[in-house]
């Protein structure tokens, strides 16, 4: 009698519980979109009432005294997958296939520049709602000059690079002024409809007083976020494509991995939940980033007097941070110059790998780049081959990291 109480009561009641907070925990998250601001409760569950989930903190604690695992089981789940990285990729797919199709008709291509023109017109897409075409166009080329001009001496004087980058974010900061413009004239109006972009965000989002963004700091943050995003996402995706063309075993490997999911699938798209859990795919994208070295410097300057081996760095000094140093040191990697996602069966420490920073300065979009590279590579992979024209072209570091013809490749459709 006490066995059946053990294997089948204790189990029922233990579950009718986890279901009753589940049940209180979506009836807390229906409140609280219903009311102003449309706000949710934190991805999870509430564990069992009273308990929560102790028993889980404890075997993994107490019992199999692995506590990252623990963590780690959590931010698997939640937070490293939020709703709007899996709208993200179901957006972004649509013009990655597409573009693949048109550059296997062309057949020869310039992968950074090809690449650079997806990600902008995605960006657009999901930062502002811009489709293709002339404003799409004329921001393109103002965050070129941009991007230039946030790498050069800042020299404000017509000529140079950093008074060409000034003008060109004046012009793409009116553009988004003029867009943002029109949608508070809609809201006013009546006749708005939320697009669910980051201005739309921007716009809903409030501080612990009831505060909103200004219109300056709503186009600011689009602004930044997109400088931030927009050649770093272009140079991981085209240093990946050209590191699998150089390591065939690589590539081979990580087809066979997408393959796999592309078997299992009756739809087109993948999503972000299946590609996050593709663990040689996001080896290689996380090798790519290291390898790439997009970000190989930092400044920061000393707030106060620094002592560091017996030198003295004085308050309000630049410090240059090499970042690349720690990625290509054999001190942190084993041949460090050898493209090899195979590294990565074992955790790097955190002080080793800081391609997105570290801390309270880590970059926010790290989980938008690595999903939207892992997405790119798995069309590739399964839908098409592609060499190197120019497999020993030398390496120019300015602006920035790229090939000097731009990882140009020759691309056809695989006989499947």
């Amino acid at each position: 009698m006490w066995l059946a109480v053990v294997l089948g009561v204790v189990p029922l009641l233990m579950w009718l519980f986890w279901q009753w907070n589940n049940v209180w925990y979506e009836l807390i998250t229906t409140n609280l979109r219903s009311s102003e601001g449309g706000t949710n409760l934190p991805p999870g569950h509430m564990g069992i009432p009273i308990i929560g989930e102790m028993f889980t903190f404890l075997w993994y604690f107490k019992f199999l005294r692995r506590p990252d695992d623990y963590i780690n089981s959590k931010r698997r789940k939640s937070v490293n997958q939020p709703e709007a990285l899996r709208r993200i990729a179901a957006t972004v797919q649509a013009r990655m296939i597409s573009a693949l199709e048109s550059w296997a008709k062309r057949r020869v291509i310039t992968s950074y520049k090809e690449i650079k023109k997806v990600t902008f017109e995605n960006m657009g897409m999901f930062f502002a709602s811009f489709e293709p075409g002339h404003t799409l166009d004329m921001l393109d080329e103002y965050f070129v000059g941009l991007v230039n001009g946030v790498r050069s001496y800042p020299i404000n004087l017509p000529g140079f690079a950093y008074y060409h980058g000034l003008q060109c974010r004046k012009k793409a900061v009116s553009i988004f002024k003029e867009e943002l413009k029109k949608r508070k004239n809609n809201i006013e109006n009546g006749s708005s409809e939320s697009v669910k972009d980051l201005m739309d965000g921007l716009m809903m989002l409030k501080d612990e007083e009831g505060g909103r963004l200004s219109d300056m700091e709503i186009v600011d943050n689009i602004v930044s976020v997109l400088i931030g995003g927009y050649e770093s996402i272009t140079l991981a995706t085209m240093w990946a494509v050209y590191y699998l063309a150089k390591y065939p075993k690589v590539l081979q490997k990580l087809r066979d991995e997408n393959m796999c999911l592309k078997s299992s699938k009756n739809e087109q798209f993948v999503t972000s939940d299946e590609i996050l859990k593709m663990k040689y795919t996001m080896k290689v994208v996380d090798e790519t980033i290291r390898m790439a070295n997009i970000s190989p410097f930092i400044f920061r300057t000393t707030t106060k007097d620094v002592t560091y081996k017996g030198h003295t760095i004085p308050k309000g000094w630049n410090v240059l941070l090499w970042i690349r140093y720690l990625h290509t040191s054999p001190e942190n990697f084993i041949d460090p110059l050898c493209f090899n996602p195979d590294r990565w069966d074992v955790s790097m420490a955190p002080e080793t790998y800081q391609v997105f920073g570290g801390g309270s300065r880590i970059c926010a979009g790290n989980m938008l780049a690595r999903v939207q590279v892992a997405i790119f590579l798995y069309h590739l992979s399964t839908r098409y081959k592609w060499e190197l024209v120019n497999p020993d072209a030398k390496i120019k570091y300015l602006s920035n990291p790229k090939p000097e013809d731009g990882a140009e490749i020759i691309i056809e459709k695989l006989d499947l």
